[in-house]
């Protein structure tokens, strides 16, 4: 077992000194990785009672199960993996009324009209909870979040061609819903077909890509 401090591990070895017995390694992945789980959690939930339920759970769940991680993956992937279980098992239990939380509403642009900026941002934040939940989970992890559509797959467990179905369809979703509220006409009746889960889809039509970026 290496003497360097702990800090100066990757995450790989910090998992294997946790399943080896060091009682300080997966505390050093909890202080790298929270902030950056909580915020997934936060979109993933809509709430941040929720979201720090689901954090709790997720590493906890983490801490017993490291010894399963196979090393497939990066471990920040293994643990969205988790993570967002965890949130998907609270949601699927609870259902709570999705409210904006106050790290949405802090990142209010600022100039022109900071109570028609938050309008907004509620209702995109209505209309993206109101998504079918694959949809959801694909752009709040690929649009909201940063994530490579590979990292994304990989977390969700599907391939990336439905990862880039799944965002371009919630994006013109998001589109058809959010048009009136951005001053945009609203959507018409499409006439191509939707796409397939198992394949990447078209992609989505200019300026329904601007919907969900920067948003969050």
């Amino acid at each position: 077992m290496s003497d360097r401090p702990l800090e100066r591990l990757d995450d790989r070895e910090l998992l294997e000194r946790h399943v080896a017995g060091d009682p300080e390694a997966f505390g050093e992945l909890f202080r790298r990785h929270r902030d950056r789980m909580w915020a997934v959690a936060v979109r993933v939930c809509g709430d941040p009672e929720l979201a720090a339920d689901a954090v709790q759970d997720g590493f906890v769940a983490a801490f017993r199960r490291a010894g399963s991680y196979r090393g497939d993956a990066a471990v920040t992937t293994w643990l969205h993996r988790v993570v967002v279980n965890a949130c998907l098992d609270l949601l699927r239990r609870a259902r709570p009324t999705v409210e904006l939380t106050d790290q949405q509403l802090e990142r209010t642009p600022a100039g022109g009209d900071p109570q028609a900026a938050v309008d907004a941002r509620l209702v995109v934040h209505e209309a993206l909870a109101g998504l079918p939940e694959p949809q959801r989970l694909a752009l709040v992890l690929v649009d909201l979040h940063g994530l490579p559509v590979a990292e994304a797959a990989a977390v969700l467990e599907v391939a990336e061609g439905t990862v880039k179905s799944r965002c371009a369809r919630g994006r013109r979703e998001l589109a058809a819903r959010l048009g009136p509220s951005l001053g945009r006409p609203a959507a018409g009746t499409s006439t191509t077909p939707p796409a397939s889960d198992h394949g990447e889809g078209p992609h989505p039509d200019p300026g329904t890509d601007d919907v969900t970026k920067g948003w969050g």
